[in-house]
């Protein structure tokens, strides 16, 4: 285990990767498939094409790979991370994939667990591993959001087979001085009441054992959405919530670099920024590209934008997760990236 630092530690964001798929599904070869076609698609999400994991790729893989760049990045060894937290609903084992990514990174010292908040997850990982650097349990983390609905969609269901995508991003932090504070706030929620919106439930299916007895047998329904409802809530409760960050934190939005939200749909990234006078153009988005990857979305884009120059050290970010639970969250987070 890494020293431990002082308890009025600050937390750092130092290193960034991602990992896609090579298997790229476009709006016109899925409408081969289903009823629909690429004007329908993306006039009302903004998706134009999604990565599939193929025959030869796994979650697991892709997180190694996005977890491997981020440590690059940092300039890490591997046995300098004391805790790994994997955002996903879709792991590769059920029992959870982030002992066996420990393993293949070579984090020997680093303590692993899978965290499942579905859409919401990675930025509820990021605020939980802060938790951890902040309070003096450990010095360096790495998080990793993401997962695989391709495996749970219904492929003949045209409201919900055009969202989703495969993907993974992971996310480096370690303690550092409060003046490089990269984490200046957030708030976390969940409404349990509406969580029949958006889920992903076990197969009611029952055998029987013994006479009298019977057992469950173990499997999942296709994901499940109410589009319409998710869609008033995402354009509700965001907003909100920021407001309420931005707020607590003295900051002015004019002030922001950039908007960081879920990409789930475009038309939601376009309301949150009229609801603040954000330029589009400071609103990041690559949904076009990779649909909905659920957890992974946030880490996706905020990796693209490094390795693209567009985020440099110093930018402040608002950034907000939200879908199944249903859940929802916003950070205000400064990159700092490598020294």
């Amino acid at each position: 285990m890494a020293e431990t630092p002082s308890i009025f530690s600050g937390v750092a964001l130092v290193g960034s990767g991602s990992a896609t798929p090579t298997q790229s599904l476009s709006n016109d070869q899925l409408g081969s498939r289903v009823d629909t076609n690429d004007t329908w698609i993306r006039t009302r999400t903004g998706i134009e094409a999604r990565r599939l994991i193929g025959a030869d790729e796994t979650l697991t893989s892709l997180c190694c790979k996005a977890g491997a760049n981020a440590i690059a990045m940092s300039g890490w060894e591997p046995e300098s991370i004391d805790l790994i937290l994997l955002a996903t609903s879709t792991p590769d084992d059920l029992f959870g994939s982030a002992p066996e990514i420990q393993a293949k990174l070579g984090a020997k010292n680093a303590v692993a667990f899978d965290l499942t908040a579905a859409c919401s997850g990675f930025l509820f990982s990021l605020v939980t591993a802060a938790q951890f650097l902040k309070n003096g349990s450990f010095k360096r983390a790495l998080v990793i959001g993401a997962d695989q609905l391709s495996s749970w969609v219904d492929w003949s269901d045209r409201r919900t087979c055009v969202l989703f995508g495969d993907g993974a991003g992971a996310l480096t932090l370690e303690t550092t001085n409060t003046s490089k504070e990269g984490i200046l706030g957030f708030q976390l929620k969940t409404d349990g009441s509406r969580g029949n919106c958006l889920n992903l439930k076990q197969k009611e299916r029952r055998e029987s054992l013994l006479d009298g007895i019977s057992h469950q047998v173990g499997g999942y329904e296709p994901i499940q959405m109410n589009g319409q409802e998710v869609y008033k809530f995402a354009v509700r409760e965001v907003p909100a919530i920021l407001e309420t960050l931005l707020k607590r934190t003295n900051t002015d939005p004019k002030h922001l670099d950039w908007m960081l939200l879920h990409q789930a749909n475009q038309r939601i990234l376009d309301a949150v920024a009229d609801r603040f006078d954000i330029p589009h153009s400071k609103v990041l988005s690559n949904l076009a590209n990779y649909g909905n990857t659920s957890a992974a979305t946030i880490p996706l884009m905020l990796d693209e934008a490094v390795k693209d120059g567009r985020i440099k050290p110093g930018h402040l970010i608002a950034t907000s997760g939200f879908g199944a639970g249903l859940s929802w969250g916003a950070a205000l987070v400064r990159w700092q990236g490598p020294d």
